[in-house]
């Protein structure tokens, strides 16, 4: 998988959080994930750039203890393991 689709791919499982009942803090985390997430996807950056909000996005994933919401906690682990692939280069 290229790193452009790994963007897409994190992206596109934050935002399908944002459809499901989460707990209210969790919701926050992936709200501004999500947020730097599709500024990945739609602004092309060069790579220490994308490693380094990447990185963003994986702390504020870490910060999630889990959502309420079993669907939403596959989301958030798979998200997990992007924002580190990524971020990691």
């Amino acid at each position: 998988m290229t790193d452009d689709e790994r963007l897409r791919d994190l992206h596109d499982r934050l935002e399908s959080t944002a459809e499901l009942p989460v707990e209210r803090e969790a919701s926050a985390y992936l709200g501004e994930a999500e947020a730097v997430a599709r500024d990945l996807v739609e602004r092309p950056a060069d790579p220490d750039v994308v490693r380094e909000r990447a990185g963003h996005v994986r702390d504020l994933l870490a910060e999630i203890d889990g959502t309420g919401n079993d669907e939403a906690d596959e989301h958030v682990a798979a998200a997990r393991e992007l924002a580190a692939e990524l971020a990691d280069g």
